[in-house]
């Protein structure tokens, strides 16, 4: 039995890589989808905010002060506007907000009331948060200052000048922001287990074809029995599968300096359990196909809408919360999920459930396709 086993694996697998552009559907889509994940997900760096400034308070003190103050800061760039200048650019997009100090605002600052200020943004509070931080904590200060002085301008004076010139020492330790690297690892898996999914289907396609050809009849007929055969085609699904994975961890670690966070060998157990997953569901989706366009459609229906939900192209965290329950029953979302707990410096005990989910997937569709291959009412055609 061994040696007919392994005689239809070398046969399978020379059949299939004797035609050169399955060696890019099975082993460069993996590439791609690491290129695809480093593209759409590898914009680092934080965006300068585009600051609009319309100073309506002249010369005064505390208004040129605060327009000073904001312009130390980083990862802001400022532009002075006229007030309709400042609405129009907002309007296309030229800016993301807008301050206005009217006439009067460095007398209410001094007065301790800050009034005659207002900031204007059409992105909302998560492009403005940063900026009106930083004004209201400067606003405040110079308030509080001025309450003190009580009105006497030589206290004011005193205190706003060591306010504005006071040193402070300032240590700082740069160290590296791993949280984006992590995203595109993580998407990049995603693409992966989607192709998996595809090759699977591909693969077990193999055994609808090769009936619809009469090879299967062939095969059969000879010394070599169906449950031999099928067990081959499981086996090059699973070598197929297996290089995919590592041509993919390969280039994610070496060549584009992708580092999930996880060790190698816990991420190629833990896609290797998921490559079983995916032969399961293959096999079970052909043990319903009447012959292999159907079994593709199928697999079509199934693959991309499940890889959708589960958050294999994008995070699930953005999704509606009813879609993320639905990715509760996809094995997909397993797998992410235990990959997010092992970057989070999780343990093996900590994703012992996921494992376990994974396994009870791969145990429940193989026992469909060997169910519907037993029952099958044309013996001839099914193990």
């Amino acid at each position: 039995m061994r040696k007919e086993l392994w005689f239809l694996v070398r046969t399978t697998l020379r059949r299939i890589f004797r035609n050169r552009s399955n060696w890019l559907i099975y082993l460069g889509l993996p590439v791609a989808g690491v290129v695809l994940a480093t593209v759409l997900y590898g914009s680092t760096g934080q965006p300068d905010l585009q600051v609009g400034i319309v100073n309506g308070d002249g010369n005064a003190r505390v208004a040129a002060d605060t327009v000073q103050f904001l312009g130390k800061l980083d990862h802001v760039k400022f532009a002075n506007v006229t007030e309709s200048e400042l609405r129009e650019q907002l309007a296309d997009g030229k800016l993301d907000t807008g301050l206005i100090l009217s006439a009067g605002y460095s007398d209410s600052v001094m007065a301790g009331k800050p009034d005659h200020i207002a900031l204007h943004s059409v992105k909302g509070a998560t492009v403005t948060a940063y900026f009106k931080s930083m004004l209201s904590s400067y606003v405040d200060n110079v308030s509080a200052m001025a309450r003190i002085a009580n009105g006497d301008t030589a206290t004011f004076d005193r205190l706003y000048g060591q306010y504005s010139g006071a040193g402070f020492k300032l240590t700082a330790q740069s160290v590296n922001d791993t949280s984006n690297t992590k995203e595109m690892s993580t998407q990049s898996i995603g693409f992966l287990l989607m192709f998996m999914l595809t090759s699977a289907g591909s693969l077990s396609e193999l055994i609808l074809k090769n009936r619809e050809n009469r090879t299967y009849f062939r095969i059969v007929s000879s010394p070599i029995s169906a449950k031999v055969y099928v067990l081959s085609n499981i086996i090059v699904n699973l070598i197929v599968m297996a290089g995919q994975i590592l041509i993919a961890l390969f280039f994610m670690r070496v060549v584009f300096h992708l580092s999930a966070g996880v060790p190698f060998a816990t991420m190629f157990g833990l896609l290797a359990l998921f490559a079983l997953v995916a032969v399961s569901l293959s096999l079970a989706v052909v043990s319903f196909a009447k012959s292999s366009s159907a079994a593709g459609a199928m697999q079509n229906f199934i693959v991309t809408p499940s890889c959708l939900v589960a958050g294999c192209f994008f995070p699930a965290s953005v999704m509606p919360e009813f879609m993320q329950r639905v990715s509760d029953f996809l094995p997909q979302s397993w797998l992410l999920a235990a990959l997010g707990k092992l970057q989070a410096n999780g343990g093996l005990a900590d994703i012992g459930l996921n494992f376990a989910v994974l396994l009870a997937f791969a145990a429940v569709f193989f026992l469909i396709a060997v169910y519907k291959f037993g029952r099958s009412d044309d013996t001839r055609n099914f193990v």
